[in-house]
């Protein structure tokens, strides 16, 4: 009985999802995706799951990019196809209703970068090494990393990563943002639990609000993001976690979220 592509493990609030082909690098292709894509929608529905955390299986790779060797004979229209199942994936992945840590634990590279850039945080292992390598192959990233990566390093960088398809080491990829911290590899999947721990303490309803807000405010002007945050800002009125919040904070002890 093979391996399946995703594993994934559920403690303490916390879901840890594993791509699992560390003989491939934990390449991705059309299966690893639609697992991904059901995986995503059962966690979700899970009220024991506050954050999901997302590695590679094995020492060397986090995601090392598509698999290569089903697109060397692939057709236009069946590269078109799976480049929309990819970004509708890492679309959900992004639009998720829970946080997603990356812990980049080796190569993130094409898809693995793009996959990674679609998670909340990232946390990287001082060995990764990440970069969009697609124009070596003589193709472009196709998993929205022309656009990702622009909005998080700004414009200038992301012509520099996509033209050039070279890789950057953590500490760069810290540097301009593309990273928010690099670890000892050893210290990598405790740097990201004890993040998303911290996180599961939070008011479940308060973070997924403030998820809604940086991702939807990010696509409208600034007028325009200021009242939508005010509404959500208002929302959060409404709800059983502010008034604990709160009446936590005057009481001097610590606050017993229920939100979901």
């Amino acid at each position: 009985m093979s391996e399946p592509n995703i594993l994934v493990d559920i403690s303490d609030q916390i879901a840890t999802i594993t791509i699992n082909r560390p003989k491939s690098m934990n390449s991705v292709t059309e299966e690893v995706f639609l697992d991904l894509e059901q995986i995503i929608n059962e966690l979700e529905a899970d009220d024991k799951v506050a954050v999901m955390i997302i590695t590679g299986a094995g020492e060397k790779a986090f995601i090392a990019g598509g698999d290569i060797t089903n697109m060397v004979e692939a057709e236009p229209e069946w590269a078109r196809q799976f480049a929309l199942l990819a970004q509708r994936v890492l679309n959900r992945l992004e639009e998720s209703n829970k946080p997603v840590i990356a812990a980049i634990n080796g190569y993130a590279l094409g898809g693995g970068c793009e996959l990674a850039m679609a998670c909340d945080i990232r946390i990287a292992s001082e060995k990764a090494l990440l970069g969009q390598p697609e124009v070596k192959l003589g193709i472009i990233p196709g998993f929205a990393g022309t656009q990702r990566l622009s909005r998080l390093v700004g414009k200038g960088l992301a012509k520099e990563i996509i033209f050039t398809g070279e890789m950057i080491d953590a500490a760069e990829a810290c540097r301009i943002g593309l990273v928010n911290r690099v670890v000892a590899p050893d210290q990598l999947m405790e740097a990201a639990r004890e993040m998303a721990a911290t996180i599961a303490e939070r008011s479940r309803t308060a973070v997924r609000i403030s998820k809604e807000a940086i991702n939807n405010g990010l696509e409208m002007d600034m007028g325009r993001a200021e009242r939508y945050e005010a509404d959500l800002f208002a929302l959060c009125f409404a709800g059983e976690d502010q008034r604990e919040g709160m009446a936590a904070f005057v009481e001097k002890r610590k606050a017993v979220f229920k939100g979901k």
